[in-house]
């Protein structure tokens, strides 16, 4: 199944949005082990399945923080232009790395098309180089005595 993402404007926070979302994303995250329920304007009740509330609890932590939230499944296949959207690089740059072999792909007729899960893998081994050459980096910093 294939979903097309949208690119929106940002929507703009209420001056006391932030605030709600922090004070929401604390009571759910205390909630842990509890059914969380919510009652709606109409007085429907719902119950909220344990990796909803989870997921609430990060959506509204980071909405409390100022930040946008974008929902992409896991089994997602993405265009060339919504992966580097995600991978926040230049679509040129993203091609680049696809004719290298260094992220999967597979065409739909003409087009590329990339594994929500391809991509995560890819920026999980990206991370991983990154905290090594950062460990190494400090590893010769303190054997040279240079503060660190």
């Amino acid at each position: 199944m294939n979903m097309q993402l949208e690119e929106r404007d940002p929507i703009a926070l209420q001056e006391n949005d932030s605030e709600l979302a922090a004070s929401a994303s604390r009571a759910l995250a205390r909630a842990k082990d509890s059914l969380v329920k919510v009652t709606l304007d109409d007085g429907t009740e719902l119950a909220l399945p344990k990796a909803v509330r989870e997921l609430l609890v990060k959506i509204l932590t980071e909405v409390s923080h100022g930040n946008m939230v974008n929902i992409v499944p896991v089994h997602a296949e993405l265009s060339t232009q919504e992966a580097a959207n995600l991978l926040n690089v230049s679509r040129p740059y993203l091609i680049k790395l696809l004719e290298r072999g260094e992220l999967k792909f597979h065409k739909a007729g003409t087009h590329r098309r990339i594994k929500f899960t391809d991509l995560r893998a890819y920026q999980e081994k990206q991370e991983s180089t990154r905290e090594r050459a950062m460990t190494d980096l400090a590893q010769q910093a303190q054997e040279l005595d240079m503060g660190y």
